[in-house]
């Protein structure tokens, strides 16, 4: 059996769900924390919005808002047309999970599961350092906001 690749990352924000939900899902906030192209619309990311991004080598990375439970959970699917295996949707995902307490945030950040296509030791150690800078960078425009 197969071990999963499944990053996990954690940060208490000093600031309610309402403010985090807004900088996981407004653009304008989105993309001081994670890459969106130039031309990506202003409107909060809800349920079957999508990214996508053309790589040098002729193929695509997209990305996919398959979950969003407002101030709750915020679920988006990843999917790279180079891979040879295609993982269901669902199965290879950046979610991220928002627990209230006392006002404040405790934000659970997990991306994977990269076990389920080639080369996932790769995409795993690539999310580890985004989800490192990225809880950072979300924390920060929470708290600013």
């Amino acid at each position: 059996m197969t071990n999963s690749l499944i990053v996990k990352n954690d940060i208490h924000i000093h600031a309610d769900p309402s403010t985090v939900w807004k900088v996981l899902t407004e653009p304008k906030y989105v993309a001081q924390w994670d890459e969106l192209p130039e031309d990506y619309p202003e409107e909060a990311m809800t349920i079957g919005s999508k990214v996508t991004w053309d790589l040098p080598n002729g193929g695509q990375t997209i990305t996919k808002v398959i979950r969003a439970e407002q101030e709750e959970e915020l679920i988006v699917d990843l999917y790279v047309s180079t891979w040879d295996t295609r993982p269901e949707e669902g199965d290879v995902v950046y979610r991220y999970n928002l627990k209230p307490h006392n006002g404040e945030t405790h934000l659970f950040i997990e991306i994977g599961d990269f076990s389920l296509v080639e080369d996932g030791e790769m995409y795993y150690d690539a999310s580890v350092e985004f989800a490192e800078e990225a809880k950072k960078k979300i924390k920060e425009l929470s708290e600013e906001t």
